[in-house]
């Protein structure tokens, strides 16, 4: 089954648009994890099975990981959720973007070495950086659109032939580099009138949405701007407000009860 395909029937089968962003940092995590050699891939692992059942989707940041010097970690989290939790795909949060071999070796690492369904990625060198990533059909590839971060403007929304840059990465998105149609956008929850720009321009391709909770997005306003007739279209992500939702010992309760809390809202206003 392809990652659309995974994507689309866990949005119906689940009845969630709820997208769970695992990004460890351990001096957020309870302190019984304070002399786990593990303590990285024990704490995701925890969450992941908690928040299964509302989320359509998991994100591991590799950052977050790499950074730790995690990366086995990493590997075995997103084994371990594709063996407890396979209707869950998996999207490596890693926005790649590079010529050449270098780009296939991304794509390798994405898709063979951790495993993921989809994979996040930076279209700022264009098609050729993104080629071996389309290629792999079965695949998602999720592409930087209009990005949640205070300075997204700066580039995204210079003007280009009078309309601003996001709109046309959306358009080749869509419709020039989704030839195997396995294209989704990233587009944050922080500008809700961008995402209505968005949606119109590209029909059903589904987006990912940050920004939710922690970075101030309102999940009304990202499913009125921006779902899909039949109500789904969209991986709204949350990281933070569901992982550090409590730093006791009911931790894992609590980022499920955080991540049901988020799909009810969600699913108010579909």
């Amino acid at each position: 089954m392809s990652f659309m395909q995974h994507l689309r029937t866990r949005w119906q089968q689940a009845n969630t648009l709820v997208c769970v962003g695992l990004d460890p940092e351990p001096a957020k995590f309870p302190a019984r994890f304070a002399n786990d050699p593990d303590a990285v891939f024990a704490f995701c692992r925890d969450i992941a099975d908690a928040t299964a059942e509302f989320a359509c989707a998991f994100k591991p940041q590799i950052a977050h990981f790499a950074a730790l010097r995690a990366e086995g970690a990493l590997e075995r989290l997103i084994a371990h959720l594709k063996s407890a939790h396979p209707q869950v795909p998996v999207i490596l949060d890693s926005k790649r973007g590079d010529i050449g071999s270098t780009a296939q070796h991304y794509a390798a690492e994405a898709f063979d070495r951790y495993g993921a369904d989809a994979v996040t990625v930076n279209p700022y060198l264009g098609r050729d950086a993104l080629q071996p990533f389309l290629d792999r059909g079965d695949r998602g590839v999720i592409i930087l659109c209009r990005t949640s971060n205070p300075g997204a403007g700066e580039l995204q929304d210079m003007l280009v032939a009078g309309r601003p840059l996001y709109q046309h990465v959306a358009e080749k998105a869509a419709i020039d580099w989704n030839a195997n149609r396995n294209v989704a956008l990233v587009v944050g929850a922080t500008w809700p009138e961008q995402l209505a720009e968005v949606r119109a321009l590209v029909k059903d391709v589904p987006l990912l949405v940050p920004g939710v909770g922690a970075q101030g997005g309102d999940a009304a306003a990202v499913v009125a701007n921006a779902k899909t007739p039949d109500g789904t279209g969209l991986m709204i992500s949350s990281s933070r407000a569901v992982l550090y939702a409590s730093a006791g010992n009911d931790y894992a309760q609590a980022a499920a009860d955080a991540a049901r809390s988020l799909r009810d809202a969600i699913n108010r206003h579909r």
